[in-house]
């Protein structure tokens, strides 16, 4: 939606894509689609407005998980090389 709104306020679709990394025909696509109705009432004011502290707050939550992962990872693979070492060949 961003990308519509940009492009459709400063007019320069080019630009925009090129901010974006996209396709000047892409976003040229999204604009006629919007225009359509094909994306409903979409609107960039009726979505959520994410809290950052929130977003953030979720990041480290998940960064935590992950290493507790990594770190329940390695045990076992490290338990598999104390009893069956010929088994470690097959989990990499």
């Amino acid at each position: 939606m961003q990308v519509i709104k940009e492009a459709q306020e400063t007019g320069k679709i080019t630009l925009v894509a090129r901010r974006y990394e996209l396709n000047p025909n892409m976003v040229g696509r999204w604009i006629r689609e919007y225009k359509d109705g094909k994306y409903g009432n979409l609107d960039v004011a009726g979505l959520p407005d994410l809290d950052t502290k929130e977003l953030a707050k979720e990041n480290e939550k998940l960064k935590t998980l992950l290493g507790e992962k990594d770190l329940e990872i390695a045990i076992l693979r490290d338990l598999i090389k104390k009893k069956n070492p010929h088994l470690l060949k097959n989990l990499k």
